[in-house]
């Protein structure tokens, strides 16, 4: 049985990751921001016997995150970075908020970035895999103009996956960003093309496949390789 950390694990796809490694067995570390607004992960830990822990994080906090990297106390197998934010709701041309478009690097570059370095030594112990929860609209082929603020941090987490790949190859371990598909989500909406729980199947079957020779690679949720 695997131990695994998942960022924003209060909803969306990150509470269907925590789910579907729960119900294979495995052990959870679930951290989000408030952990006292998070009523169904709350619910979720406490009839899992014993398998889902909940637990505090502010990934733009590094003081925050080091107190998380704690609660692991010990061997981590799989970390998943899955949290998030949009960077506004307007961010056009003529009205984007550059203050926000700065939190959302801070969150979605730097964040992930925090977070790992943090469990670097878990991982360590058990050559472990990171995942870097991405979004095409990170990738150069994108075709949609707008959304300057969540397109370039994203863009910019994958780059920094890249880069920890290369720099963590080292001490085994493998680090990707991953695709979950247009996902029905706050963000993704009600019209979107999967559930969060069919994404969460696919991002734990990219997870368990990722090794050192697939490390800094850029995958969909379905397990083929994206383009950058």
């Amino acid at each position: 049985m695997a131990r695994v950390v998942i960022t924003g694990a209060n909803r969306g796809i990150g509470y269907a990751l925590v789910e579907r490694y729960a119900e294979s067995g495995d052990t959870v570390l679930a951290l989000c921001r408030s952990v006292d607004k998070a009523v169904n992960l709350q619910g979720l830990a406490e009839s899992s016997s014993g398998r889902v822990i909940v637990g505090a994080i502010d990934i733009s906090d590094q003081a925050s995150v080091d107190q998380a990297a704690r609660l692991a106390r010990g061997s981590v197998d799989i970390l998943i970075n899955n949290a998030g934010i949009l960077g506004g709701k307007d961010q056009s041309i003529e009205n984007i908020d550059v203050d926000a478009w700065r939190n959302a690097f801070d969150v979605m570059a730097i964040g992930p970035f925090r977070v790992t370095r943090a469990f670097v030594p878990s991982l360590e112990k058990t050559k472990g895999k990171v995942i870097f929860i991405s979004s095409q609209a990170a990738a150069s082929t994108w075709p949609y103009g707008g959304y300057y603020a969540y397109c370039s941090a994203k863009a910019a987490g994958n780059r920094v996956a890249q880069i920890m790949a290369l720099d963590l190859r080292g001490k085994g371990i493998s680090v990707a960003s991953v695709h979950p598909g247009h996902v029905m989500t706050d963000m993704g909406g009600p019209a979107a093309e999967i559930s969060p729980s069919e994404s969460a199947a696919g991002i734990h079957g990219v997870a368990a496949r990722l090794n050192l020779e697939t490390s800094g690679a850029f995958f969909k949720w379905n397990g083929d390789r994206h383009a950058l």
